[in-house]
């Protein structure tokens, strides 16, 4: 009982991938694979990962990649500070004297590279696993095929599976029969990706067969028209990603243009504030909670806020609202205030970028297409603008000091006839405008450096978003972003940046020409 209790015990492991009951490295393999003339220890090396694919084996490889295996009495050891190793058992060993170590060119190099790759098919990670087959992909030949139908009989998870079999039909699609070569443009068809496209032309230029031509043809025009899909898809999320972007930037503007007519030259610099903000946060982290680290931009988001927003009050208590009713001279103040910010940076700072990095929750990306991955800083960006628009909006519509600032806006003699301090309700809103451009400083540290000059490349879009959305329009502002970030990046596709950029300008002259209100008119006696 005991006995066949052990025996479907080493079965199930064997099954599993835990213990190899047949193929095991041998002393024999592993001394091949370090002892001879390089085309025999790459064969040698070839055969082991085909027919011994263990952990075994992946150590003794790992240490000759590293230098770590030494020869000596007619057998290969590994060899760790001092103390060897037999690589078939693990078992520790006697060092015998004379022992000389094993010494692999660039070609050894890029040969164990490939067979640790290969070994990583059979990893316990599913994940190890995809990215070993999707590493394969670009140099897989006919002698791994063995080694891919082992790994194919094993595999459990459907994405490796998948990745697998696009590996055999690439190999397939250089085979000498028709038949399995329009086989395998069946199978790389499900994945349309450019290194799939690669591939069947490579194929077409080398086709002699005119129904395999054919099929190669058809093929291709699929492929072709599904990576268009993508590519397209690809410019829409750039252009809302900028357009998020230039949401952020402009939608404190628009509060701040919008009631007191202010034109904030400053605008960018209380933004690069909240940038500045934001890597001072991630500095704290880093030495008092390093843990902690991927939650330091929650804490960043009310610090950058808060940085900006009490700027911003400053600015307005100390020079703009002895300027109200002036908007040259506002425009003149605020750019002059705006070299003072950028000066007061490069000396505490210092000139240079300096570095934000993301959270590990927001590296990487999405891939939701073979030719399209969406950057997960870029989601979370896109998330944070609506929501910041959102908290704005109720602000202004279900709160107290939205109804101040709405009644001031509409008519400023009338509301401080009624009681409201109009002073005040003026360094509320251009200290809440300037908070927004804190967090929009914060989202921008996560998508590129931080420096004096961050807000230089924002000021001038942002204020024409405003003006294209209609003064003091949350709505204009918002669809007036998202339509130039999108018609911008298309453009680009066109035309090039440079080119792209005027056109926009031009766009926006023409429209404003037409209507000078912008997209959405103000109404009410503020209009008039």
């Amino acid at each position: 009982m005991l006995r066949q209790l052990l025996l479907r015990t080493l079965v199930w492991m064997a099954c599993m991938g835990g213990v190899h009951l047949v193929h095991a490295l041998t002393p024999e393999a592993a001394l091949a694979m370090a002892q001879g003339d390089s085309a025999g220890r790459i064969a040698a090396m070839q055969t082991a990962v085909a027919e011994q694919p263990d952990a075994r084996t992946a150590a003794f490889l790992r240490a000759l990649a590293e230098g770590e295996v030494a020869v000596a009495d007619g057998r290969a050891l590994i060899v760790k500070d001092g103390q060897a190793q037999d690589p078939a058992t693990g078992q520790d060993v006697t060092l015998p004297e004379g022992a000389e170590d094993v010494s692999n060119n660039n070609r050894m190099r890029s040969a164990i590279g490939a067979a640790l790759a290969a070994l990583d098919l059979f990893a316990p990670d599913a994940g190890q696993r995809l990215q070993a087959a999707q590493a394969m992909r670009q140099g897989a030949t006919a002698e791994r095929l063995p080694l891919i139908d082992k790994a194919l009989a094993q595999e459990s998870d459907a994405r490796v599976k998948r990745a697998l079999e696009q590996i055999r039909a690439s190999v397939q699609l250089n085979s000498g029969d028709a038949m399995g070569r329009m086989a395998a443009i069946a199978t790389l068809l499900e994945d349309a990706s450019p290194a799939t496209r690669l591939l069947l032309s490579e194929r077409l230029a080398q086709e002699r067969d005119e129904k395999v031509q054919a099929a190669l043809r058809r093929a291709l025009a699929q492929v072709d028209d599904q990576l268009a899909w993508g590519e397209r898809l690809g410019v829409a999320f750039t252009g809302v990603s900028l357009g998020s972007i230039l949401l952020l930037v402009a939608l404190g503007l628009a509060i701040t243009y919008g009631l007191m007519g202010v034109i904030n030259m400053a605008h960018g610099e209380l933004m690069m504030i909240g940038a500045y903000a934001t890597y001072l946060v991630q500095g704290l982290f880093q030495k008092y909670l390093p843990g902690a680290f991927d939650a330091y931009l929650i804490a960043a988001v009310p610090a950058a806020f808060l940085a900006s927003a009490l700027v911003g009050a400053i600015l307005e208590r100390g020079v703009l609202r002895f300027l109200y009713g002036r908007p040259l001279e506002t425009l003149l103040a605020t750019w002059g205030i705006s070299l003072i910010l950028m000066q007061l940076v490069r000396t505490v700072f210092g000139a240079q970028n300096v570095a934000v990095e993301n959270p590990s929750w927001m590296s990487g990306g999405w891939q939701a297409l073979p030719n399209l991955t969406l950057p997960y800083n870029r989601l979370v960006i896109i998330a944070f603008a609506f929501a910041v628009l959102a908290l704005v909006a109720w602000v202004i519509a279900r709160t107290r000091m939205g109804l101040f600032v709405r009644g001031v806006t509409q008519n400023r003699p009338i509301a401080s006839c009624m009681g409201v301090n109009t002073a005040r309700v003026d360094t509320m809103a251009f200290a809440l405008g300037s908070g927004i451009a804190g967090l929009a400083g914060c989202a921008l540290s996560q998508v590129g450096n931080v420096g004096p000059d961050l807000g230089q490349s924002y000021i001038v879009d942002s204020f024409m978003v405003v003006v294209l959305g209609g003064v003091g329009q949350l709505a204009g502002t918002v669809y007036a972003a998202l339509g130039l970030g999108v018609l911008n990046k298309f453009l680009e596709g066109w035309t090039g940046a440079v080119l792209a950029k005027i056109a926009v300008l031009v766009f926006i002259i023409a429209f404003i020409q037409k209507r000078p209100q912008g997209i959405f008119a103000m109404k009410g006696r503020s209009a008039e």
